[in-house]
């Protein structure tokens, strides 16, 4: 039976802001390096106009995890839906035109002009080390909750794609929890990214609550998976996670991925990397599971599958921000 979505997302709605800046920068602000740091309006903003000020910004986009990875489901020819919440001010007013413009279906023409508040940004600080730092304010993001989950389209998707991110908010994850279980029932998959190693670290038992029984496909990296299970060896950490996921995808960086399920021969499918010189690392892992996302909803083989979220993975990191352009996404399907 064909569906109407191949991947239908929920996350967070924010509009990212790109600069590159230095390891000094970070340190006299006391940003911690590599994570996702939560703060308030008045904070950001600060840091905003501090960044402006001393290098100038890169790029704006729509963004959040579970964004970047439908827009790349999107861009690669697959059918998404995105179910988010931003306000009614300029940074909604751009976020929706940028979701469209990627051929994502949204409910926000529908209900955002009645939303009153204030649009999620993160700031997004690269080092030259090509390392992606964010200091996040949600606004009304936060909020996001069972009313804007769509569910009659959920019904219709091949999968339901769950951000970590959402573990941050209790209204949220309780959306997050309500989409597992019309999708459970409606014979919709179920695909999770862990997001940052901080949402493992510091909201371990909503990490927990979100995972249930377990996900169809299971996102996360080496240092996400070893801080979930406590164990500092990956192939332990590996047979810990493995009763979560039907399909676990472990992202490791320049050493490439694994894909571990018991329908391949020897339950493990290695991805080799695509080296390149990195200049920006922020959307890597989004941009893989998308490609990845789109690959099996396709009827990819894992190895095919892997072998294009690598390459596509590889592509992002070579450019500011976290989204090819369509041509670039047909080069990549064309590569293989």
């Amino acid at each position: 039976m064909n569906k109407k979505y191949d991947v239908f997302g929920i996350g967070n709605a924010l509009v990212d802001k790109e600069f590159e800046v230095s390891d000094d920068f970070l340190a006299a602000h006391g940003i911690a390096k590599g994570m996702m740091s939560l703060i308030d309006e008045p904070t950001q903003l600060r840091l905003l106009d501090n960044m402006k000020q001393s290098f100038g910004l890169k790029k704006r986009a729509s963004g959040g995890s579970a964004a970047n990875t439908i827009v790349a489901v999107s861009q690669f020819g697959g059918k998404t839906f995105y179910a988010c919440k931003v306000a009614n001010d300029e940074a909604g007013e751009f976020y929706m035109n940028d979701l469209h413009a990627a051929g994502v279906v949204t409910g926000l023409n529908q209900v955002r002009c009645n939303t009153e508040g204030v649009t999620g940004k993160c700031l997004v600080m690269v080092t030259p080390d090509a390392e992606r730092t964010m200091s996040t304010y949600l606004g009304i993001t936060a909020d996001f909750s069972e009313n804007e989950l769509h569910l009659d389209e959920l019904k219709q998707a091949q999968y339901l794609y769950i951000e970590g991110y959402l573990v941050t908010s209790d209204i949220s994850r309780a959306a997050a929890l309500k989409a597992r279980a019309i999708a459970k029932a409606h014979g919709v998959k179920t695909a999770m990214t862990f997001s940052d190693p901080s949402m493992v670290k510091f909201f371990r038992e909503g990490i927990n609550e979100m995972l249930g029984e377990g996900a169809d496909v299971l996102f996360c990296n080496e240092e996400e998976i070893t801080a979930f299970t406590g164990e500092d060896d990956l192939e332990k950490a590996i047979v810990a996670i493995k009763p979560f996921a039907d399909k676990l995808v472990v992202t490791l960086g320049e050493k490439g991925a694994l894909v571990v399920d018991d329908l391949t021969p020897t339950g493990r499918t290695v991805i080799a990397p695509n080296p390149v010189r990195a200049i920006d690392s922020n959307g890597a892992g989004d941009m893989f599971a998308g490609a990845f996302m789109y690959g099996i909803t396709q009827g990819m083989d894992n190895a095919t599958t892997g072998r294009l979220a690598s390459l596509a993975a590889s592509k992002i990191v070579t450019v500011f921000g976290a989204r090819l352009n369509a041509d670039e996404h047909a080069q990549v399907l064309a590569s293989l």
